[in-house]
């Protein structure tokens, strides 16, 4: 059981100039304690107050009992418990919302992310770096397929949004508290950290680290899930696919008026229709196959529009350990 002489103290302390750690989790009973016991092997050396955050994204399995009773144990660790399954990056959002550190580092449950490489961290935000990103470094079983898709789907972020992101990227960084702040009083529903990190500026600096394994049981993002993800990241940061949707049209369009043209001039100074049936009703199916592809498109960002203007809370907490009446009164307001 560990004891803190002076808990107001110690929060006072935290503040000014401790670290905060936040861990989303889903379904991870049984990497909740072997996570903790890491980072309590890294966090004390650093001779700085620290808090842990575990926000439950509404796990079914004995996550929220594990973080309980850890709570029980030590009074650095806190907990919040989202009222159903919202998402990682609004788990992870919930759980930032309560860190009162002046560092906040974010990082995932399965201990993929490593804890050891937070002392690199917080060593680059003792530099004055108030952003320092990871890059993760695919190790030799990393599937061809999976370098491929991550490496082909951050340029193609980069070059429509104009916000560059590397390659291995993830949501374990460190956030100095302004930072924090600024990212906090974001609005808008579809919020894509990743991306909102590197708009924001700031100095920065990158820290690399080899990805483990799952300690415990398996990953909870299927292939559709990574798709929906990677769509709401580009749709909610840049309006480019709608422009190339305009674009696409106008160059169908222009096919079509002169394919009218051409027909009408057959007609006319050779005396006889344009041949080919076939061809023509391929065209029309053509054309007709991308305008259905636009019309889906302007609809996928109506859609985002109708979440925006609707305002509904990004997440719902059912329940809180150690969080001060100060910080849940506040998460309570922002949710």
């Amino acid at each position: 059981m560990v004891a803190l002489h002076n808990r107001d103290s110690y929060v006072s302390e935290l503040v000014d100039h401790g670290v905060s750690v936040i861990v989303p989790a889903y379904n991870e009973e049984g990497n909740i304690r072997k996570l903790y016991e890491e980072l309590v092997d890294v966090l004390c050396p650093l001779r700085l107050p620290w808090e842990l955050i575990f926000s439950d994204d509404g796990s079914t399995d004995g996550t929220w009992q594990v973080i309980t009773e850890l709570a029980e144990e030590d009074p650095r660790i806190s907990g919040i418990r989202l009222s159903r399954n919202f998402g990682h990056q609004r788990a992870l959002l919930a759980g930032l919302r309560c860190a009162r550190g002046a560092a906040i580092v974010s990082m995932d449950a399965d201990l993929q992310h490593p804890p050891p490489a937070i002392s690199g961290l917080v060593a680059e935000w003792r530099n004055g770096n108030k952003i320092v990103k990871t890059v993760r470094i695919d190790s030799a079983d990393t599937s061809t397929l999976k370098r491929l898709t991550s490496r082909w789907y951050y340029r193609l972020f980069t070059w429509l949004s104009g916000v560059p992101l590397q390659p291995g990227m993830a949501d374990f960084r460190l956030l100095d508290r302004a930072v924090l702040d600024h990212i906090l009083r974001f609005p808008e529903e579809g919020l894509f950290l990743r991306g909102i990190v590197e708009w924001v500026g700031y100095r920065s600096a990158t820290v690399a680290y080899e990805c483990r394994d799952r300690f415990t049981g398996s990953t909870k993002y299927s292939v559709k899930k990574m798709v929906r993800f990677a769509w709401e990241g580009i749709s909610s940061f840049s309006i480019v696919p709608l422009r190339l949707a305009a674009f696409v049209g106008f160059v169908a369009s222009g096919m079509s008026f002169f394919a009218v043209v051409y027909a009408m001039y057959v007609k006319v100074v050779a005396g006889h229709a344009v041949p080919g049936w076939t061809s023509s009703v391929a065209i029309v199916a053509f054309l007709f196959g991308i305008l259905f592809v636009i019309l889906g498109l302007l609809g996928e960002y109506v859609g985002r529009i109708l979440l925006e203007v609707r305002r509904r809370p990004r997440f719902l907490v059912s329940e809180s350990l150690g969080i001060d009446e100060s910080v849940a009164t506040k998460l309570r307001a922002l949710e």
